[in-house]
């Protein structure tokens, strides 16, 4: 892949699409990631205004300093980026506490997951709509197209997707080119959640690499190996389980003879 090329495309589809939307820029959460630096590196890049967002909810300490050292780089290198912090730990805990449900339990655990991301989304939209601005989505072609592995209305809540026709790998090449620091590229990728150390191919059970092959493979399944079998069940289960995420809502259409 022409990883330059590709840098300044999106960079040029980012100005292009801003304009027409008639916005002052972007706005993008930063989680100490790949995808999420990248796509805030790509959004600086135009010059546009463009605020990034690292909203830490019981996170670790790792994620939050290399996020951190992430928003000091663009602001050093780029005068039209600013950094915010906004500190969603209080207000998770006390949405928590107000919600129903067993206390414990992985039905609960899932749900509250989903919720921090929601309270995310709700955040970089707040501050979109404070600063005439477009919040900048940071999914990568396998989370958005493969397996679904993000939140409906969190994560997935965005104006517009730069990067999610790049596989991670393609991510991780462009980040290069970009300057992103050692320390983001070298993390495990991981949603950050959870509150632990959890990475996402612990949670998958395959990783992106893996996924990739997957997503690709059109071929004879008899001469796979168990490990590519496996990954293959994996992908095709996901894939198939959060179609409700990947194509769009579904409106019931009401038969002419009703109207």
């Amino acid at each position: 892949m022409k990883a330059e090329a590709v840098a300044d495309h999106i960079t040029g589809w980012l100005k292009d699409y801003s304009a027409k939307a008639r916005t002052r820029g972007f706005v993008v959460g930063v989680s100490g990631g790949i995808d999420s630096a990248v796509t805030s590196a790509l959004c600086a890049r135009t010059g546009l205004p463009t605020l990034v967002v690292e909203m830490p909810i019981h996170q670790g300490k790792d994620q939050v300093s290399r996020a951190r050292d992430h928003i000091a780089a663009l602001t050093a290198r780029h005068p039209e980026v600013a950094g915010q912090e906004v500190e969603l730990t209080a207000v998770f805990d006390s949405l928590v506490a107000a919600l129903p449900g067993e206390p414990e339990g992985p039905s609960r655990e899932m749900a509250l997951v989903n919720t921090r991301a929601r309270l995310r989304m709700t955040t970089l939209y707040y501050l979109a709509g404070l600063h005439g601005r477009l919040v900048a989505g940071t999914g990568n072609k396998v989370e958005d197209f493969g397996i679904g592995f993000f939140t409906k209305y969190g994560d997935g809540g965005v104006d517009l997707s730069p990067i999610a026709d790049l596989t991670k790998t393609e991510v991780y090449a462009v980040g290069r080119v970009l300057g992103v620091s050692d320390a983001i590229l070298k993390a495990p990728p991981t949603d950050g959640l959870w509150g632990d150390s959890r990475t996402d191919e612990d949670q998958i059970g395959a990783s992106y690499p893996e996924l990739e092959w997957a997503m690709a493979f059109n071929g004879d399944e008899a001469g796979l190996s168990p490990r590519q079998a496996e990954v293959l069940a994996i992908y095709r289960r996901l894939n198939a389980a959060n179609q409700h995420k990947m194509v769009p809502i579904p409106v019931c259409e009401i038969p002419r003879a009703f109207r």
